[in-house]
């Protein structure tokens, strides 16, 4: 469903929730539910604004919000990289519900260890781990397209927060980001696992999509996140987007800032 996303836009505003249990491994509170309406139902995560933990470097507005207009800025690019997201009421107040994205089981790796003294051919590197006995190896990523439209995407957003665990290769080929919370910070936060092409020019195909997201910013796009956001914010994700077209780059990791996720996946 998540390749139909009118319909699950649809059944995720007007479909019942039934929440089954909570992910215990996130920080905030995630419900798993089924939702439903008119013979379709789907799974879903719903988290309440009222189990987020205040975050001193996020003041305004809501971890939830956040992910809404990570949908809305995905859902412009054109890529379909963020599961379909609304905000609405639920059983434990209003919320974030996102459509879940079932990870398929025989996708190829997105991550791997290999020798410290340079990549595999068609990987990347991301950063020299270490592996216990004084032993270090090169954690890596594939030179994947689908990876490498999440890295832009994930620089205009000043995503805080790209771990492993939040890229989901699904059975229908794409690869989905999730837990965009930690987003639209107006200081460069950009905390990822997606390093490999730091400093390396823009596809052609990227520079045409951050084009059409300066328009858009300034119009209809900039009109459905300002509820969302506080307008400091979106114009430093304005002022982004003219960057990356200025440089034709993607960005490089800051040098005042943990450029990588802890725990990394």
């Amino acid at each position: 469903m998540a390749a139909d996303p009118d319909t699950a836009l649809r059944l995720l505003r007007e479909g019942a929730l039934t929440v089954h249990g909570r992910l215990t491994d996130a920080s905030n509170a995630a419900l798993y539910c089924t939702v439903s309406a008119d013979g379709l139902a789907a799974q879903a995560v719903y988290k309440p604004v009222a189990g987020e933990r205040p975050l001193w470097d996020f003041p305004d507005g809501t971890l939830a919000g956040r992910e809404v207009a990570a949908y809305e800025l995905s859902a412009a690019t054109g890529w379909g990289l963020v599961p379909p997201t609304v905000l609405r009421g639920g059983p434990h107040g209003p919320g974030m519900v996102q459509l879940w994205v079932e990870p398929d089981p025989d996708a190829a790796p997105l991550l791997a260890l290999q020798d410290p003294s340079g990549p595999e051919d068609g990987w990347l590197p991301i950063v020299q781990a270490e592996v216990g006995d004084g032993r270090t190896a090169l954690l890596v990523h594939p030179d994947d397209a689908r990876l490498r439209r999440l890295a832009v995407l994930d620089a205009v957003l000043n995503n805080a927060d790209r771990k492993g665990g939040h890229l989901i290769p699904a059975a229908d080929g794409r690869i989905y980001g999730i837990d965009h919370g930690v987003t639209f910070n107006t200081e460069g936060k950009l905390r990822t696992l997606l390093w490999g092409w730091a400093g390396r020019s823009l596809p052609e195909e990227a520079v045409a999509v951050l084009a059409g997201l300066a328009g858009q910013l300034d119009g209809a796009l900039g009109e459905r996140l300002a509820p969302h956001l506080t307008a400091v914010e979106l114009d430093a994700a304005r002022a982004r987007v003219a960057a990356m077209l200025v440089t034709g780059t993607h960005p490089l990791p800051a040098e005042d800032w943990p450029s990588i996720p802890w725990p990394p996946i």
